[in-house]
C-alpha cells in the first residue's frame, strides 16, 4: 500500500492555509521538570471546531469531483469528526448528513447542527452509528467521509506535523492521542520525511487499545469493548490504510489508564488554563504515567477540547481522587458534646477542606461511648493525605480507614 507522501501533505497545507488556524505551542515547564528536558503542548484543542478534525475533513471533501459534491456527504461520529465534516461541507457549499450515537454529548450535537449538518441520532455505540451511516451512503449515493482511513484525511492531519517542526525544530519525541490512527499516521508521515530521527509515539486508552493486537496480527483486530472516558479515541479497530501508516511510521504505541486521563485533563485545566477533553489529553496522560520514558524535547499534541461540562465536572473529581487530592477517612470519636467540633477544628488546623461528614452511633464494633465519623476531605496531595492521617492518630483519634 502506498503511503501518504510529504508532497501530498504540503499540498494539503496550501489548501488549508485560509481554512485552519496555526495553533499555538505552549511550553509546559512542570511536565518538563519530570522528564529532564523541554515539553511543549501543541494546542489543537484551540483549532476551529475544537479539534484537529477539520484539517482532514476539509482536505477530503474539497477533493471530491462535481458529481460527488452534488450527492452530498455523510459521516458517523461521536462529535469531533462530526463537527469537522459539518463545517468543511458548509465551506465547500455541499450538503452534509451526520449520524451520531443516541447519547452523544449535547454540546457536540448542538455544534454539529450549528455548522450546518443534518444530524441523525442512531445506535447506542459508535459501531452501530457507523453502520447506519454507511447504509445511508449506499441508499442515497452520498459520499461517506471516513474519520481516519483515507489518504486525503491522513494528509490533512499531517499538516499538524509540519507546524510542529516549525515551532519546535529540535523536537525529539512527539506523543499523539490515537483512536483510528489518522492523525498519528499523518504526523508520522510528515516527521519521518522531514526529520526522520524524531520518535513518533501513539497513545491509546488502555480500555480501547486496538493497535497493539492489530500490529501483532498484521491486520485490523476488532475489540470487543471500548469502555473509556476518552470517547474521541474509543475506536474498536483501525482501518487498513491507517494501520499500514502506523506500522511503517510510528515508533511505539503506549497505553494510559482512566486515572491518568482524568489527571491529565485536570492538569491542563489547572496549570495551563486549557480546556481539553479526555481523548485530547491522552498525550499528557502518557507523560504522567510513563515518567522518564520519552526523550526531550517532547511535543504532546492536545488533539481536542470538546467536552460536555457535566462530564468535565466528573472528570475533575476523578482526577483529584487519582491525584491524591481527596481523602476519605473513618474514625472513632468519643460520644460526648463537642467531640465532632474538636475533630473538625483539628482537620482545619491541618489545612484540609471538609467536603462532607457522616456521624453514626449504629456502626458495627463500636464501644458504648464511641461514635463513628466518616469524613471526606479535599487536600493538597498524597503527602498531605498521609500527614493528616498520622496527625489525627497522634491526636488520639482511632483511624479505621
Amino acid at each position: 500500500m502506498d503511503l501518504v507522501t510529504i508532497d501530498r501533505i504540503e499540498a494539503a497545507r496550501e489548501l488549508l492555509s485560509e481554512v485552519v488556524r496555526r495553533t499555538p505551542m505552549e511550553h509546559a515547564r512542570d511536565l518538563g521538570d519530570s522528564h529532564g528536558g523541554d515539553v511543549h503542548l501543541k494546542c489543537e484543542n484551540l483549532q476551529r471546531t475544537g479539534s484537529f478534525k477539520i484539517r482532514g475533513a476539509y482536505t477530503r471533501i474539497h477533493g471530491l469531483d462535481e458529481s460527488e459534491r452534488a450527492r452530498g456527504v455523510v459521516a458517523a461520529s461521536a462529535g469531533n469528526h462530526a463537527q469537522g465534516v459539518a463545517l468543511a461541507a458548509s465551506l465547500v457549499g455541499i450538503r452534509s448528513t451526520v449520524f451520531m450515537p443516541e447519547r452523544a454529548p449535547l454540546p457536540k450535537l448542538a455544534a454539529t447542527r450549528a455548522y450546518g449538518a443534518d444530524v441523525r441520532l442512531h445506535g447506542s455505540v459508535l459501531e452501530e452509528t457507523f453502520r447506519e451511516a454507511t447504509a445511508f451512503s449506499e441508499r442515497t449515493g452520498a459520499v461517506f467521509i471516513h474519520p481516519f482511513d483515507h489518504p486525503d484525511v491522513i494528509a490533512g492531519q499531517g499538516t499538524v506535523g509540519l507546524e510542529i517542526l516549525e515551532q519546535v525544530p529540535d523536537v525529539a519525541t512527539v506523543l499523539v492521542a490515537t483512536g483510528g490512527g489518522g492523525i498519528v499516521a499523518g504526523i508520522g508521515a510528515a516527521l519521518k520525511a522531514r526529520k526522520p530521527d524524531t520518535r513518533v509515539v501513539a497513545v491509546q486508552a488502555a480500555n480501547a487499545a486496538a493497535y497493539p493486537p492489530s500490529l501483532s496480527a498484521g491486520k485490523p483486530v476488532q475489540l470487543t469493548s471500548t469502555q473509556t472516558v476518552a470517547d474521541g479515541i474509543a475506536v474498536g479497530s483501525p482501518g487498513m490504510v491507517s494501520l499500514a501508516h502506523v506500522e511503517a511510521l510510528v515508533d511505539d504505541v503506549v497505553t494510559v489508564s482512566e486515572e491518568s486521563l482524568s489527571r491529565a485533563v485536570l492538569l491542563c485545566l489547572e496549570r495551563r488554563k486549557l480546556v481539553v477533553e479526555p481523548a485530547g489529553a491522552a498525550a499528557v496522560a502518557a507523560l504522567l504515567e510513563h515518567e522518564g520514558a520519552f526523550r526531550p524535547p517532547i511535543v504532546a499534541v492536545l488533539s481536542g477540547g470538546n467536552v460536555d461540562p457535566l462530564l468535565l465536572l466528573r472528570i475533575i473529581r476523578h482526577g483529584m481522587i487519582a491525584g491524591g487530592r481527596y481523602l476519605s477517612l473513618r474514625l472513632r470519636v468519643r460520644d460526648m458534646p463537642g467531640s465532632l467540633a474538636a475533630l473538625l477544628t483539628r482537620v482545619s488546623e491541618l489545612g484540609a477542606n471538609v467536603l462532607d461528614v457522616e456521624h453514626s452511633r449504629t456502626a458495627g464494633a463500636l464501644e458504648l461511648d464511641e461514635v463513628e465519623v466518616s469524613i471526606n476531605l479535599e487536600t493538597r496531595g498524597p503527602e498531605h493525605c498521609a500527614e493528616i492521617a498520622v496527625e489525627l492518630q497522634r491526636a488520639g483519634y482511632t483511624v479505621i480507614s
